[in-house]
Parts: structure tokens; C-alpha cells; sequence
């Protein structure tokens, strides 16, 4: 089961952030949401643990649940844009692409921006990267996936867990079942080891 990323794309693609350079911080990322339901369990769970967390958010559902969205703000948290509509970069022009990302951006205005199913053409890359950072990950949990099992999803997470680590996690109905097993388990081992979960701040 694939959890980290290989390092052939990682020289691929150098300018996206994989990890942050952090002594104690380690950044759980949600992708996908607002989802109503969803968003909620994970906020309050994220309370109960005094962790902080950035949301890479889909444009038309920040738009569909502009309350949802507001309260991810409200309570500290950061907001990354993941395009307007869950776009994939690959096989898509450029401009479409970009529009968007920036028609996401007309809602979400943030400089952070994360690629659904980090499927993303260099040139696209190189575009978007003039005006956002680029945050990617280095702990993929899977949680998506139903050939992943709860106790897999939490496993294949804490294994990797380090200072620095970008989780990625995802605010969806299709992800709940592993995801609602895996995070409070992750976030007490990640206490447990005397780390932080911060926003991404760079």
C-alpha cells in the first residue's frame, strides 16, 4: 500500500512542498470538503485534541455550504484551494485548468493550493505556482480507498509519522469510514511523541 511518495516524483516536481522543515509540528491536511457531517466530526475531534489543521477546500462546496466554510475559519484552522470542481490536470488545457483554480480562488482567496489527485502538468505546475504554494504530502492515509481497511488506514499513517509531516486526509462521505478509525487514533500517537498540529503557515 502506497503511503509515501516515491522519489522519482518528488525530483519531478521540486518546487511542490512535500514537507515543512518544523522541530515539533507535524500538518494534517483535509481535502475535498466541506462536506456537511463530515466537516463537523473532523472540527470537533480536531477540538478535542487542541490541533489545528489546514482544509484544502473544493470551490463549489465552499459556495454550496458557505456556513460549513466559515466555521472551518472561525475556529482556526486554514484554508488551501483544491480547484472550484475536482478538476484533474492531466489531459486538461491549461487555461481551462487555470480558470479554475482561479474561479475557486474568487471564494476561497488563500495562497495555498493543493492538486486533486496530484495530477498536474508541469506547465499547469509552473502557472499556478507564480501565485500559490504548492503543498503536497509525504503521509497519504488512503482513507479514500475500500480496499483499505480502518486498521490499515490508521497503520499505514503512525508508521511515518515524524516532525515536519504533511498528512493528507480527506473531508468526504466516501472517506469517512477509515478516516473517523484513523484520526483520533493519529492524533493521540502524535501527542504521544510531544508533537504539535499546525496550520500550514510559509
Amino acid at each position: 500500500m502506497k503511503i509515501k511518495p516515491g522519489k522519482l516524483i518528488r525530483r519531478l516536481y521540486p518546487d511542490m512542498i512535500w514537507e515543512i522543515d518544523d522541530s515539533n509540528g507535524v500538518f494534517l491536511t483535509f481535502d475535498d470538503g466541506p462536506t456537511p457531517g463530515v466537516t463537523e466530526w473532523i472540527l470537533a475531534t480536531l477540538k478535542l485534541y487542541d490541533a489545528k489543521a489546514t482544509f484544502f477546500v473544493l470551490g463549489k462546496n465552499a459556495e454550496l455550504y458557505p456556513d460549513l466554510h466559515q466555521r472551518i475559519i472561525d475556529e482556526g484552522h486554514k484554508i488551501g484551494n483544491h480547484t472550484y470542481s475536482h478538476q484533474k490536470g492531466w489531459g486538461m488545457p491549461l487555461e481551462k485548468y487555470i480558470e479554475d483554480v482561479d474561479f475557486a480562488d474568487d471564494i476561497l482567496h488563500t495562497d495555498l493550493f493543493r492538486p486533486p489527485y496530484a495530477r498536474v502538468t508541469p506547465s499547469q505546475m509552473r502557472a499556478i505556482g507564480q501565485r500559490y504554494k504548492i503543498i503536497m504530502w509525504n503521509i497519504l492515509s488512503r482513507d479514500y480507498a475500500l480496499t483499505v481497511t480502518p486498521t490499515e488506514c490508521y497503520k499505514g499513517v503512525v508508521k511515518h509519522i515524524a516532525p515536519g509531516a504533511i498528512i493528507a486526509f480527506h473531508d468526504s462521505d466516501k472517506s469517512f469510514r477509515n478516516m473517523s478509525y484513523a484520526l483520533p487514533r493519529v492524533l493521540e500517537r502524535i501527542k504521544e511523541l510531544g508533537l504539535k498540529c499546525k496550520i500550514i503557515e510559509l
